[in-house]
């Protein structure tokens, strides 16, 4: 393709756009504030789209909320069946040496064995020469 083609076409596009222009009455005409005007209305239309999203959501979570409220009383109707006592066990004398009970509190019973372990090692005495009141986890 030549210069003088290729100009002549873009001179033959470019005599189509203004003839286009003429006929559309001016209205490809941009200004200051038709453009603020398309902003302004662009901005508007997303904000109303966010608000109406938001009242969906929380419509829906208050929905979710009531179908859980009415739902957890229907759970928690039936009562359970009264469980018969278990039989009553005897206490078992206490082992020669032994320095008597020992209260645990929000401590599992291996952690408390294994405490008691330690501090009897660390002391350098026999456990059953000490005596443990209670053992509660501090948290």
């Amino acid at each position: 393709m030549s210069f003088a083609l290729a100009e002549e076409l873009v001179n033959e596009v470019a005599g189509e756009v203004a003839e286009a222009a003429e006929n559309a009455g001016g209205r490809l005409r941009l200004t200051i504030g038709g453009n603020l005007l398309d902003a302004v209305l662009g901005y508007l239309v997303v904000f109303i789209g966010l608000t109406m999203l938001m009242c969906v959501i929380i419509v829906v979570g208050k929905v979710m909320v009531a179908k859980e409220k009415k739902a957890a009383p229907a759970a928690a109707a039936p009562a359970p069946a009264p469980v018969p006592a278990a039989p009553v066990k005897k206490a078992l004398p206490a082992a020669p040496g032994t320095a008597g009970e020992v209260k645990i509190y929000d401590t599992d019973p291996r952690d408390a064995a294994m405490i008691m372990a330690i501090v009897a090692n660390k002391l350098q005495k026999p456990l059953n020469e000490l005596r443990f009141v209670s053992i509660k986890e501090v948290k």
